[in-house]
């Protein structure tokens, strides 16, 4: 698998050096499964005739034009979309043999670091239990070493909680970061076509549907591990084709102010990667989780 993830990296990457202009790629573990996705994302010309690019021996640069056929056969789920004057988005995904539906869930996750850290202080995760999907990201305080660690006790809680109360996976973690910088938590559970948002500090919460932002949120004040109020838990409708996202403070919250209609019809995987690409503070830790309920046949 890393010979195959290096030729999709390689090709995407070819891909956005010849055709587009600031682009750049993103190389994440799956949030569910075990397994390797990588994002492309750019702010190009886009792609007029993409059923023709993605085609074997098409090139417009006098090329052999493997590169996007070569992408669509090696990778267990492949995802693009383009806008003309907007640019492309495309998620390559690979799994184990052993693991093939867990490549094209709707589940995503981009989490970077702040530039010229070596740790990152953000971290996510997606659990399913049951009928139900939970969501976490967490901002440890501050940046470095030391916010990676904290962001990293939570997940370890978060992953053997998960299928407990939203407010009591936070309560579990706040008792397992007492002795850490602490860290902002938010969570999202998915159930049908409804959900539920629990968080303390700057995680914030969106709905999106096709047609527009249907619902923004923040967390309560405080700090997990540190100070934090009896959580409160908020309810909201998520009807079929809407997608929930929660991104840290890394991610400027503007961007839910007027998103372009081809932004919010994006799927999960090509969402996170618009958001981050678009809106990331460099300066900060930066993470994008956008989920859709189960698929009913899992």
């Amino acid at each position: 698998m890393p010979d195959q993830a290096a030729v999709l990296a390689s090709e995407l990457a070819s891909n956005i050096d010849k055709h587009a202009r600031d682009g750049a790629l993103y190389i994440q573990a799956l949030p569910l499964g075990d397994g390797v996705e990588i994002l492309a994302a750019d702010r190009g010309p886009g792609m007029p005739e993409l059923e023709r690019c993605l085609a074997d021996g098409y090139t417009t640069v006098g090329t052999l034009g493997a590169g996007l056929g070569a992408v669509s056969r090696i990778a267990s789920d492949f995802t693009i979309r383009t806008r003309t004057g907007t640019g492309t988005y495309a998620s390559a995904r690979l799994v184990r043999p052993d693991q093939p539906g867990t490549a094209p869930q709707n589940a995503a996750l981009t989490c970077l670091p702040a530039d010229l850290e070596e740790h990152c202080g953000d971290a996510g995760a997606v659990m399913d239990t049951g009928t139900s999907r939970t969501a976490a990201v967490i901002d440890g305080l501050g940046h470095g070493h030391e916010a990676a660690e904290a962001a990293h006790s939570a997940l370890r809680t978060f992953r053997t909680a998960a299928a407990r109360s939203l407010p009591d996976i936070l309560t579990a973690m706040h008792r397992t970061l007492r002795h850490t910088r602490g860290a902002a938590v938010g969570l999202l559970r998915l159930q049908g076509e409804r959900a539920q948002y629990c968080a303390i500090g700057n995680i914030r919460a969106v709905a999106l549907s096709p047609e527009g932002v249907h619902h923004r949120l923040t967390g309560q004040p405080g700090v997990v591990g540190w100070r934090m109020p009896t959580p409160t838990t908020h309810a909201f409708d998520l009807p079929a084709g809407t997608t929930a996202l929660l991104h840290s403070d890394g991610i400027d919250a503007r961007w839910t102010q007027d998103p372009a209609l081809f932004v919010l019809r994006l799927p999960p995987p090509l969402l996170t990667a618009a958001v981050t690409h678009n809106h990331r503070n460099t300066r900060d830790d930066a993470t994008v989780l956008a989920v859709r309920p189960p698929r009913r046949d899992q």
